[in-house]
């Protein structure tokens, strides 16, 4: 992963952590797959064990990191 785009993926990330961290939550990059364009994400903190964690990452991180970096197709959590 080039430091530009991982700047990008870091900086639509901060858009959305306010929104995690006020629920004691967070998320960290593990990968990101240029191949397939697939984002691998962990969540930490309350949002590991959130129900509603995958609606989280649909509608809002996905959404968010996907508007600010085209390159990305999909955003997956994973353990």
């Amino acid at each position: 992963m080039t430091p530009s785009l991982l700047q990008r993926i870091e900086e639509a990330l901060q858009e959305v952590r306010p929104y995690l961290n006020v629920d004691n939550g967070d998320v960290e990059i593990v990968r990101f797959e240029m191949e397939t364009g697939v984002l691998e994400l962990r969540f930490v903190g309350a949002c590991k064990t959130c129900s509603m964690s995958a609606m989280t990452l649909r509608a809002g991180i996905e959404r968010a990191v996907r508007m600010k970096v085209p390159e990305i197709r999909r955003v997956e959590a994973v353990q």
